[in-house]
């Protein structure tokens, strides 16, 4: 049963993994815990957004492309094979759309299926001297718009034929695999093997590692694991844009040799090369158990959380649910239970039963003092029910508006921020009068809204309340996006928030490895005048 503590303590998913894949064993899961999207947004065109307050009055950066005719359609043909070049219209349509996007992606030009790195430099050589753009494209689940066509081109897709795990290195922790592989069956997979092994960033279920490394992702596990922006990434190949093949470093534990070129492709969103292969850090898998705590107050739940992790205790995950996620929950009909109309904190801990159930017991005596009891989960099945809330949050709140769309973002404060960044945008809903509850990973400091909307109309006030939010949070030291990227919808606010000089040195790098803008365009990079 569950245990409840005041002071003291008494006592102390797996789906189905990668069929098929090719593996070489050199050498001798965890559950999804990441986000259930829910969204449909291909009835409304891509938002427009601008914002001259923010983007300094300075010249535009264009740039003209060619057309893909019947001749670069032939030499695609000729270098991949008939079946690996898409050119039919609608099934182009049906295959660009992100699931969780509120941005309708714009559709290439033509959709190739490399099946190695080999494939892909002639795919860039071919894009290169014809003057034509490119779009990687891994899994489709980013939310700003990343993989969308502003150009047409030539989509590459790593869905289909670039998605197995190549190597394994189990005495080394790591394991090397192609762009299109997925995070969740990545870990199925070395479940299946035998490993006691895993990746630990988990963004959306559906994510794979090429979007993952390209967007600088992170999820649930970043309070203990990190970011995509840690260590993760050991080395990558990229074919760069003059279509030569570049291996970032060695896969060596640590190394200083120069700079860490493989840094330079975390975030960069598929604008300085095309990457091909990815070798990635594992780590150990521990026991893990769950605990949730409500809180009358998104103050004293994120000042309960800061001392929480400032006592050292070995927290997995911090994920906070407002009053509104909460009432979602209860309403839905979907989990296990239903909890008090207030907002909760649902604690992970890692490590043996008795070290957890010690980490339990000392986070029961700190959340006490903000005025809450801890409720902590004894066994697996347990630990299962009690985050099912956070697991279906999204679900969850999007079955409160049925005809309604959601609009998905984020943006992150420092942690001590948090509760005034809430304060604020939760305000703004109410006066705007739009539905707005908050996932966040209390943690970080990184605030996830889910607004909603029913027609255009409350679109642009939604849009309207997307803007006043990322303006909030970096009047408060934050970002724009804490995890979901630049991509077309939030590039217009890097000026603001890095700086002109900064933006210029993001240009410079951009012109130097790809001189001819070809390489995913209109994205990440504000339209600033780089001649200066």
């Amino acid at each position: 049963m569950f245990r409840y503590f005041n002071r003291g303590l008494t006592g102390a998913i797996r789906q189905t993994g990668i069929h098929g894949r090719r593996v070489v064993y050199a050498g001798a899961i965890s559950g999804v815990a990441g986000y259930l999207y829910f969204n449909n947004m291909s009835s409304l065109g891509r938002a427009q957004i601008h914002n001259d307050a923010i983007i300094p009055p300075v010249k535009a950066v264009s740039t003209k492309y060619n057309t893909v005719t019947t001749d670069v359609i032939d030499k695609l043909r000729s270098a991949l094979g008939e079946e690996n070049v898409i050119t039919d219209k609608e099934v182009i349509q049906s295959s660009v759309n992100s699931q969780w996007s509120y941005l309708v992606d714009l559709p290439p030009s033509v959709i190739v299926t490399p099946s190695n790195t080999e494939d892909v430099v002639k795919i860039v050589n071919v894009a290169r001297d014809n003057h034509i753009p490119i779009i990687s494209r891994s899994a489709g689940t980013s939310l700003e718009g990343h993989c969308s066509a502003e150009s047409g081109g030539i989509m590459i897709d790593f869905e289909q034929r670039m998605a197995d795990v190549l190597e394994v290195y189990p005495d080394d922790l790591q394991v090397r695999v192609q762009p299109g592989v997925k995070w969740v069956e990545l870990n199925e997979h070395l479940e299946e093997i035998g490993l006691n092994l895993f990746f630990p960033l988990d963004p959306s279920p559906g994510a794979a590692i090429g979007g993952m490394l390209s967007t600088g992702c992170s999820g649930t596990n970043a309070c203990m694991y990190g970011t995509a922006r840690g260590e993760w990434f050991v080395n990558i190949t990229v074919v760069m844009p003059n279509g030569k093949v570049m291996k970032t470093r060695q896969r060596a534990k640590k190394s200083s040799a120069g700079i860490d070129m493989t840094k330079l492709f975390v975030g960069a969103e598929g604008t300085l090369g095309v990457i091909t292969e990815l070798t990635l850090r594992l780590a150990p898998k521990v026991p893990t158990s769950v605990a949730v705590a409500p809180f009358d107050s998104i103050e004293d739940a994120a000042k309960g959380v800061a001392k929480v992790i400032q006592s050292g205790i070995s927290v997995n995950c911090a994920e906070l649910l407002d009053d509104l996620a909460i009432i979602a929950n209860n309403n839905s009909g979907s989990t296990y239970k239903k909890y008090e109309e207030k907002p909760h904190i649902f604690f992970k801990f890692a490590g043996t039963q008795a070290h957890m159930a010690e980490d339990a017991e000392r986070t029961a005596a700190i959340v006490k003092e903000f005025g809450s009891k801890l409720e902590y989960a004894e066994n697996d099945d347990e630990a299962k029910n009690l985050w099912e809330a956070r697991k279906w949050g999204l679900a969850n709140i999007a079955s409160m508006v049925p005809n309604s769309r959601i609009w998905t973002t984020d943006v992150c404060v420092p942690q001590s921020k948090l509760p005034t960044l809430v304060q604020q945008i939760k305000s703004d809903a109410v006066e705007a009068g739009i539905y707005a509850p908050l996932l966040s990973h209390c943690a970080d400091g990184n605030a996830h809204f889910l607004l909603a909307f029913k027609d255009d109309k409350e679109r642009e006030v939604v849009e309207h309340l997307v803007e006043k939010m990322v303006e909030r949070a970096q009047a408060l030291d934050g970002t724009c996006t804490g995890e979901h990227s630049v991509g077309v919808g939030k590039k217009h606010h890097l000026v603001h928030e890095l700086g002109e000089e900064t933006v210029r040195a993001l240009w410079t790098l951009k012109n130097a490895f790809d001189p001819d803008n070809i390489m995913n365009p209109g994205k990440l990079y504000p339209d600033i005048d780089t001649r200066h």
